[in-house]
């Protein structure tokens, strides 16, 4: 196969990718505000003192704040809101 049928065969996949993780899927927004909500309250934690029970795993915490740090980057790339209105 040449190199450009190649690269024909590979631009739809390509695309249909991009597409599909340009929008959230459903629950992900719930996750974020969980996740968001969740490091709050153990930045908060960690200045006052609480049960070590209560504190949040380390490995839910490093997944959370991926996760905050993915829809930033995901958010800083978007040009319309979740309504699609145009954010500039």
């Amino acid at each position: 196969m040449s190199r450009a049928a190649t690269v024909l065969c590979a631009v739809p996949v390509a695309v249909t990718v991009i597409a599909s993780t340009a929008h959230a899927s459903p629950g992900e927004r719930d996750k974020l505000n969980a996740c968001q909500a969740m490091v709050e309250r153990a930045m908060q934690g960690r200045s006052a003192s609480t049960l070590p029970e209560a504190a949040p795993d380390d490995a839910e915490l490093v997944r959370c704040r991926q996760i905050i740090r993915e829809w930033t980057l995901r958010d800083s790339r978007m040009t319309v809101d979740e309504q699609g209105r145009p954010l500039r």
